[in-house]
């Protein structure tokens, strides 16, 4: 929609309110409302002001005046709110300046996006992200001086096999959850709700169904779509899945670990690249890729260790991330071996459906700076023709020791992924799609807000490790 029609689509569905939706530094949804007869065809122009002081990772308070000004492409009827609401995104302007504001997530992917069309390699880049998710029923959590804890509980996790009160069993085994039927796949029904109020609000959703875990582990994917919009999807997607959810009386998590010994959330990132309407990763080198492809994987490869620092940016994402379990940590490539960072898909022979899924990522990503480094250290690859080295057919889990000697892998917790980014980060420069100052500010965050509060405070397992040395 243009401006003309997101104001014809209001009068349609009788919108009384206008909530425009931004997104801070970590990665968070925010929103400001407004009554709908301020939006005028001049909004998508002059924008409306608001205060940014408050935001994670935005402006300090002596310069804090900033201008939301609504992308009329995103428009779309809440399905939650009593009172009928549009809702946008909208991007952050500078008052003064009128320039895009630099620390905006949305302003850096679109910065990559440009810069693609810029390098000449391609005028497209579609992003189709599979994001997992729990349902759970009860979480408790809080942190004192004196003691820290966590307790959750699912209806359907397999640790409620044991109790006493009304239990009618059917639940999946730890491990086991892929694709059971009902009564032991007991949310069915709220995941087609969670998909039609997808639908409804333009997202195009390919399948949904239960995912390894036991504990109500879910996936609904969405098709593909370019980068920018794939990210925007991703927003309106943990919103939607969350707020059904809240319906049923029921909570979502996209921690990547939230359950001990058994399978955590990710958030594989399928990618390819166009150019004046046709695929560029398909040819006739491994798997049926083009020469175009490997060499997007090998930056891809090159840079996993800084690009997980904004892919997998939580110091929970590291308790997925070990190696010898279910998440891909060995950075290598393969056609269908799912234990390689990068998988190449063989469901289709279609030159159209070609592409490659990276897997170390998960969903408490912010999408928008995670997706445009994917996208920067792909084009590098391109630009510097990157070998990614030869392909690993072998289970990585059946390997010895000595043969996983030569496969490097992924840091092994969040720091070290910061540290790695403050080392390898000029690729992200280039066309100035991050900066200096964003990149600082995303490791300083990260640091003082993640890694050393987490280090400063006892972990619940050390007391019973150490309490009586």
């Amino acid at each position: 929609m243009d401006s003309k029609g997101v104001l014809e689509y209001a009068r349609k569905h009788e919108a009384k309110i206008l909530d425009l939706r931004f997104t801070d530094l970590p990665g968070l949804w925010h929103h400001i409302s407004f009554p709908i007869h301020q939006l005028e065809e001049s909004s998508f122009e002059d924008g409306y002001g608001m205060d940014g002081s408050s935001i994670r990772g935005w402006a300090s308070i002596h310069e804090s005046d900033m201008l939301l000004v609504p992308d009329p492409k995103t428009a779309f009827m809440d399905p939650f709110r009593d009172v009928p609401t549009l809702v946008m995104i909208g991007d952050v302007l500078d008052p003064i300046t009128r320039q895009s504001y630099p620390r905006d997530p949305r302003f850096v992917a679109r910065k990559a996006e440009a810069y693609l069309g810029f390098s000449g390699i391609a005028d497209q880049a579609y992003f189709g992200a599979e994001a997992e998710f729990f349902i759970f029923d009860n979480v408790r959590f809080d942190q004192r001086q004196n003691e820290g804890f966590y307790h959750i509980d699912a209806e359907e996790g397999r640790w409620n096999s044991g109790r006493v009160e009304h239990n009618l069993g059917y639940r999946p085994r730890y491990k086991e959850g892929y694709f059971p039927v009902p009564p032991t796949d007991h949310y069915l029904d709220l995941r087609t709700d969670m998909a039609l109020k997808m639908q409804s609000c333009g997202l195009n959703v390919e399948c949904h169904h239960h995912e390894v875990a036991t504990g109500g582990q879910a996936e609904i994917d969405l098709r593909f779509d370019t980068m920018l919009r794939s990210a925007d999807n991703m927003m309106l997607f943990k919103y939607i899945v969350r707020n059904v959810a809240y319906q049923y009386g029921k909570t979502v998590t996209f921690m990547p670990k939230p359950l001990f010994q058994d399978n955590g959330n990710g958030m594989h990132t399928h990618q390819s690249l166009w150019l004046k309407g046709k695929p560029l990763f398909a040819g006739d080198q491994y798997a049926g890729l083009s020469q175009t492809a490997l060499w997007y994987i090998g930056g891809l490869l090159k840079h996993a260790a800084s690009i997980v620092a904004f892919a997998a940016p939580t110091t929970n994402s590291y308790k997925r991330l070990v190696p010898g379990f279910e998440a891909p940590v060995n950075l290598a490539y393969s056609r269908r071996n799912r234990s390689a960072a990068v998988r190449i898909p063989m469901y289709s022979a279609s030159p159209k459906a070609k592409r490659l899924e990276f897997r170390p990522p998960d969903p408490s990503s912010n999408t928008y700076l995670a997706f445009a480094a994917m996208l920067m250290a792909g084009l590098d690859g391109i630009e510097n023709k990157i070998d990614p080295g030869e392909p690993l057919d072998k289970d990585i889990y059946d390997m010895s020791p000595e043969e996983l000697k030569n496969v490097p892998s992924l840091p092994g917790s969040l720091d070290a992924a910061l540290s790695a980014l403050e080392k390898d980060h000029d690729y992200l420069l280039k066309g100035d799609v991050f900066t200096e100052d964003v990149i600082r500010l995303w490791i300083d965050y990260k640091m003082n807000n993640e890694v050393n509060a987490i280090r400063m405070r006892p972990h619940p397992y050390e007391f019973q490790l150490y309490y009586d040395i």
